[in-house]
C-alpha cells in the first residue's frame, strides 16, 4: 500500500471550555486535493495549525511520508516542506513583491536574484507578478499571487489554503484552479479549507468533514452534492432562505455626486458616486477588494465625513453627522473587518454589544451603562444567531471568525435598523449560518429596512439582492435589476471591462 504523504492519527486539542480536535484521524495522498470541511468553531483552523507547527497538540501523531513529524513552529514546518496561505494577508504595503517575499524566506537571497526567480515561478505556474511593484497597489488577487508565489519558492509537498477564493473575481477563480491543477500533476499536496462547495465538487478528490471538532466522515465530492456535504457538515438539513413578495417604499437613503479622497495612500478613493436605495430594498454591491468597499462604507457610517447633501438619509442631508448621530437616525453597518473593527478583539461581547447598540437599545440612562441590559442584549443575538461560545463575557478574540461575523451581524439586525449597510456579511461563515444570515437579512427587508449589501459572493448578491451594481477603482455602476444578470456578466463588471455602465467624473 502507498504510504501517503501526511498521516493525522487521533489527533487532540483542547482549550479551557472547548474541545477543539477530539481524536482527528485522516491521510492526505501524495498529489491529491483534500478538503477539509466543517461549520465555524468545527475544528479546521486549529487542526491546520497543528500541521504548520503553530499549534501543539495534546495528544495523537502525525507521519510525514512515514516518519514523525511534530514542527515545534512554521520555521520547521516550511523547512518539512508543508506551506500555508492564510485567509488574511500578511503583506507590508510599502514594501514591494519581492521585499514582501524576502522577508518569508530563512535566507534570501540577492534581491535581482530573487526578483528573478519570482518572475520565472510566476509566469510557469500562470500568476505572473512583477517583484518590484508595491503591494499597496496591488488588488486583492494579486496580493493572493504574491502569497501563493512566496509558498511556492519553498517549493512545498504540501500547500494549505484557508478560503483562497474570497477575494476573487470568478475569472480569477480559474485562474487559481488552472495553478492549483498543475500543482497537482507535479505532486504537489494540497488541503484546501473552503465553504464553497461547487468549488471543493469541481478541485478536490477527497474530503474529510469535521464537526464539533470530530471527524464525521469523507467524501469524494465529485459524486456528492453541495448539499449534501452542507448537511454533513452540519448534521441536519440545511434551510434554504425564502423571499417573500415586498413592496418597495420612498427612498430611504440617497447618494448624490458622492466623491471622498481616501484616508489611506493606498486606499481607493470614491468618484461620483449616485444611487437610490428604498425602504424594503436590497441593492447588493459587487466588486474585487479594494476597489472603494471599505471607503464606501466608512462614508455612510459616519466614519469618513462628505459633503453633507452628498448622503441623505430620508431627505435629510447627514454628511457631515458622525457615527452616533448615524445610528440614532437608524443608518446602521457592520464593517468587513470583523476583529478589530466590527469588534474590540479584547472587549467581551456584552462590552462590544454595549459599543454600537446604545444609543437604539437604551443601554445609557442620564450617563450611566446598564450593564444588566446589555448583557441580555448580547445573549439574544447568542441565541436568534446561534454564536456558539460559552457566554457573553467571553472576548470576541476567543470566538471562531465565523461565530465572531455572526454575533456582529446579529447585533446590528435585531437594533431593527431603518437602513443598513454591511460589507462581506457571509464571509467565512459555513453554508448553514450563511443561510440563516441571508435569511434575516430577507426578513429586515421584508419589514422595510433598506439594506445596502457589499459582497464578493456572487451566489450571495443574486439570491438576495433586487438591484446590484459594481464598484471598481471608486466608481459605481449604474444599478441594475438582479433578475436576469449572469454571472459572467457580474464578473466583468467587477473586473472594470470596457463597456461597462458606470458613473464616470
Amino acid at each position: 500500500m502507498t504510504v501517503p504523504l501526511l498521516s493525522l492519527q487521533g489527533l487532540t486539542k483542547a482549550y479551557p471550555g472547548v474541545v477543539a480536535n477530539d481524536q482527528v484521524s485522516f491521510d492526505i495522498g501524495e498529489g491529491e486535493v483534500h478538503a477539509l470541511l466543517g461549520e465555524n468553531g468545527a475544528g479546521k483552523s486549529t487542526l491546520v495549525k497543528m500541521i504548520y507547527g503553530l499549534v501543539k497538540p495534546d495528544s495523537g501523531q502525525m507521519l510525514l511520508r512515514g516518519a514523525p513529524f511534530a514542527p515545534a513552529e512554521p520555521r520547521a514546518a516550511r523547512a518539512d516542506g508543508i506551506a500555508m496561505v492564510f485567509q488574511h494577508f500578511s503583506l507590508f504595503d510599502a514594501l514591494n513583491v519581492a521585499e514582501n517575499i524576502a522577508l518569508g524566506m530563512e535566507n534570501p537571497p540577492a534581491m535581482r536574484d530573487l526578483a528573478s526567480r519570482i518572475r520565472e515561478v510566476s509566469e510557469t505556474y500562470g500568476l505572473p507578478l512583477d517583484p518590484y511593484r508595491t503591494v499597496g497597489d496591488l488588488s486583492a488577487g494579486e496580493r493572493q499571487r504574491v502569497e501563493i508565489i512566496r509558498c511556492l519558492l519553498q517549493d512545498p509537498k504540501l500547500l494549505i489554503m484557508d478560503e483562497p477564493t474570497s477575494v476573487l473575481t470568478p475569472q480569477e477563480v480559474e485562474i487559481l484552479f488552472e495553478t492549483l491543477q498543475k500543482l497537482r500533476s507535479e505532486g504537489t499536496s494540497i488541503l484546501y479549507i473552503s465553504h464553497k462547495l461547487e468549488e471543493i465538487r469541481k478541485l478536490c478528490d477527497h474530503a474529510t468533514i469535521l464537526r464539533l471538532g470530530k471527524n464525521v466522515g469523507e467524501c469524494t465530492p465529485a459524486e456528492t452534492s453541495a448539499r449534501d456535504m452542507a448537511e454533513m457538515m452540519v448534521g441536519t438539513a440545511l434551510k434554504t432562505p425564502t423571499r417573500s413578495d415586498r413592496i418597495m417604499g420612498n427612498v430611504a437613503l440617497d447618494i448624490s455626486g458622492l466623491s471622498v479622497p481616501s484616508p489611506s495612500a493606498f486606499g481607493t478613493s470614491l468618484k461620483n458616486i449616485h444611487l437610490s436605495l428604498r425602504k424594503g430594498e436590497i441593492l447588493g454591491i459587487g466588486g474585487v477588494a479594494g476597489n472603494g468597499q471599505d471607503e464606501l462604507l466608512a462614508v455612510l457610517s459616519g466614519e469618513t465625513l462628505s459633503a453633507p447633501d452628498a448622503v441623505k438619509l430620508h431627505g435629510q442631508p447627514i454628511g457631515r453627522l458622525g457615527p452616533v448621530a448615524r445610528r440614532r437616525l437608524g443608518l446602521l453597518s457592520a464593517p468587513e473587518e470583523r476583529l478589530g473593527h466590527a469588534a474590540a478583539p479584547d472587549m467581551s461581547l456584552t462590552e462590544n454589544a454595549m459599543l454600537t447598540a446604545a444609543v437604539r437599545e437604551n443601554l445609557v440612562n442620564r450617563g450611566f451603562l446598564n450593564w444588566p441590559a446589555a448583557k441580555a442584549f448580547a445573549k439574544r443575538v447568542i441565541s436568534t444567531f446561534d454564536v456558539r461560545t460559552p457566554g457573553p463575557e467571553n472576548a470576541a478574540r476567543s470566538l471562531s471568525g465565523g461565530n465572531l461575523q455572526k454575533f456582529v451581524i446579529g447585533r446590528e439586525v435585531l437594533q431593527r435598523p431603518e437602513v443598513l449597510v454591511v460589507n462581506q456579511p457571509t464571509w467565512g461563515v459555513d453554508a448553514s449560518a450563511a443561510a440563516a444570515i441571508r435569511q434575516s437579512l430577507l426578513d429586515l427587508a421584508a419589514g422595510g429596512t433598506a439594506l445596502l449589501c457589499i459582497s464578493q459572493d456572487l451566489d450571495e448578491l443574486m439570491e438576495i439582492s433586487d438591484s446590484f451594481a459594481a464598484l471598481n477603482e471608486g466608481r459605481l455602476s449604474t444599478p441594475r435589476a438582479a433578475s436576469g444578470l449572469t454571472v459572467d456578466e457580474i464578473g466583468l463588471m467587477m473586473g472594470g471591462a470596457h463597456g461597462m455602465e458606470v458613473a464616470h467624473v
